[in-house]
């Protein structure tokens, strides 16, 4: 029968649990021997992809290293042993390497399609629990991912084990990064929607304002037209500029609010008189989180975006950079 809840129970089992899952991981390291290099070349030299196959929760957790290992450079993908069975197994080729994962080493489902992977001549790498299984005998290399208990307290439930599965798998993907190379822009490349994927892809030339667009004058424009203009595009800017569109200078609603505070009479002045000469402007090839960190340094929102001759092509306000989540 269920036994009243104890918190403080609770607690001692939750800290148990870290605690066996701990040692669990710190034994994984003494575990390993060549066959976790030779594992780490035969991936490297794949020329198809990693095929991850696991029933139950290693299947679980092979979906998961598949997953990792296919945004860091390996390219990956997860099949179902019982679903190889009938027809699934056609996904895979003798340039392919298998990592089959089974803490038993003795799972029908995988047992059952060894025979036909042997025959088709893929690299089999095992990653189980126990070295004289059906599953290590077949492989071609072993990963032990043996734990000495489950921190279920029957010592039954997949938890430990799954656990240093994971790791084993995270060394895995590790290890193989790191002998390509891998570096920040590859990672963003297989992410790019995600943050880092916004920082190290979107250039200022994606998301900046150009051609009719731009709020342009001529330095000897009225500053009532001038305002005009920028009423009409809409940036809070508008910029100064010659007969070849070579920037001159940028007249802002800050601007404005500090002429009228000095009482000046606008309708006197030309655009020339009142713009900020030598505006920040950066390239349209730049990042658009190098923009964000000139408008940061320069407490400005907004930047224009010139050409090597210094030809206005475009403005990039801080709106611009919010809605694309680059800040």
């Amino acid at each position: 029968m269920p036994r009243p809840f104890d918190p403080q129970r609770a607690l001692r089992l939750a800290a148990e649990t870290f605690e066996i899952e701990a040692r669990a991981l710190l034994g994984l390291a003494a575990r390993q021997g060549e066959g976790f290099p030779r594992a780490v070349s035969a991936m490297l030299a794949c020329r198809g992809r990693v095929v991850v196959m696991g029933m139950g929760k290693s299947g679980h957790v092979g979906r998961k290293i598949a997953a990792t290992l296919a945004s860091t450079g390996t390219p990956a993908f997860f099949v179902h042993p019982a679903e190889a069975s009938h027809g699934d197994l056609g996904m895979v080729t003798a340039a392919d390497v298998v990592l089959a994962i089974s803490n038993s080493g003795e799972s029908d489902e995988l047992a059952a399609i060894l025979p036909p992977m042997r025959r088709l001549g893929v690299t089999l790498v095992a990653m189980t629990g126990r070295a004289d299984s059906t599953l290590a005998a077949h492989a071609d290399m072993v990963l032990s991912s043996a734990v000495d208990q489950e921190a279920c307290p029957l010592n039954l439930a997949p938890t430990a084990s799954t656990t240093a599965q994971m790791a084993l798998g995270d060394a895995l993907a590790v290890a193989l990064l790191d002998a390509r190379g891998f570096r920040e822009e590859d990672f963003a490349r297989s992410h790019p929607g995600g943050s880092l994927g916004r920082k190290l892809l979107v250039h200022v030339g994606d998301l900046m304002v150009s051609g009719d667009a731009l709020p342009c004058v001529a330095p000897g424009t009225s500053c009532i037209d001038m305002m005009r203009e920028m009423s009409a595009k809409g940036l809070g800017a508008a910029v100064v500029v010659d007969a070849e569109r070579r920037v001159l200078g940028i007249f802002t609603d800050g601007d404005l609010r500090r002429q009228v505070e000095r009482g000046a009479d606008l309708r006197a002045l030309i655009a020339g008189d009142v713009m900020h000469a030598g505006p920040r402007t950066i390239r349209d090839d730049a990042l658009a989180v190098a923009a964000a960190e000139l408008m940061e340094a320069h407490r400005i929102t907004s930047v224009l975006v010139v050409d090597a001759q210094q030809v206005l092509v475009g403005m990039l306000t801080i709106g611009h950079l919010l809605r694309a989540k680059v800040v």
